[in-house]
């Protein structure tokens, strides 16, 4: 039985529930079930806080998890990224007042007050860069403020709640994360781990491609599969008129209405775009 770790709470906790169901797995009616079966798939979903996913994959606890790219590697377990997932993307940045550090090399003798330590850490490292790393649960943005540390480190979206604590961003991100399947790094080959990860790969294309069909004219057949190559190659189709076929290809979502247009300018006629509710690739 494939034993699968998904987000008890937080942000990731809903997508990753709504993703797996949309792969065909069962989840939990109740928010309250921390040990879901499904055995029609031979899969066991152990409801668990975000935190904590790296963990027991990495001890071999859980064959596989969905957590967030930051966790895993603050969490420096056994654990490998197997694939991304396409939701809870976050930047991870340095701030401090003004004056303060311009980048990472100025932080060396500097406090860094951050929720992800390990994380943290290792980035330092990397830099050859010697600094206290400052371990602070929840927001750490009053850090500075209150004398514990000398720069922040946290995730970063509009920077609005660290300029209102006089605060600036500084350097190249420290890291560029969102929601990640991960093993543990010596896992034997599990043919129920390539399953889920070909049913999470077709999720993540249905979502991010539409299905695009339209008429066109034979001679102008090239230029219209040059706009929609498709991901091997476009479908042609003769018609009753025998001067013109049908054309269907999967083009990425957010470039449908352009592709429209384009079509539409060389002579394509009644385009339709449709979603894709599943597929495999």
């Amino acid at each position: 039985m494939l034993r699968i770790a998904v987000p008890n709470k937080g942000s990731l906790a809903e997508p990753a529930e709504q993703m797996l169901r949309e792969a065909g797995y069962r989840i939990r009616r109740d928010p309250k079930e921390l040990v879901v079966s499904d055995p029609e798939h031979d899969v066991e979903l152990f409801y668990l806080r975000p935190r904590d996913i790296a963990v027991y994959v990495g001890s071999g606890t859980v064959d596989v998890g969905i957590t967030g790219r930051d966790l895993l590697l603050d969490a420096r377990s056994q654990a490998s990224e197997v694939m991304e997932l396409g939701f809870g993307r976050s930047t991870f940045r340095y701030a401090a007042r003004p004056g303060t550090a311009n980048s990472v090399a100025d932080l060396a003798g500097h406090r860094v007050a951050t929720s992800y330590a390990g994380l943290v850490a290792d980035h330092l490292a990397r830099h050859g860069v010697s600094a206290p790393v400052v371990r602070l649960d929840g927001a750490v943005e009053t850090a500075i403020t209150l004398g514990v540390a000398d720069v922040i480190a946290d995730v970063v979206e509009t920077g609005a709640t660290l300029r209102g604590q006089g605060l600036q961003v500084f350097g190249e991100p420290i890291l560029i994360s969102e929601a990640v399947l991960i093993k543990n790094e010596h896992s034997a080959g599990n043919g129920a781990i390539e399953v889920l990860r070909r049913r999470l790969h077709g999720v993540v294309t249905a979502r991010n491609y539409v299905m695009i069909d339209y008429d066109c004219p034979i001679q102008k057949v090239d230029q219209a599969c040059a706009i929609t190559p498709g991901l091997e190659s476009p479908t042609v189709s003769p018609l009753h008129d025998k001067g013109w076929v049908a054309v269907r290809a999967m083009v990425h979502r957010s470039v449908t209405n352009k592709v429209m247009d384009e079509l539409y300018d060389v002579g394509a006629r009644a385009i339709l775009v449709t979603d894709i509710m599943a597929c495999r690739l």
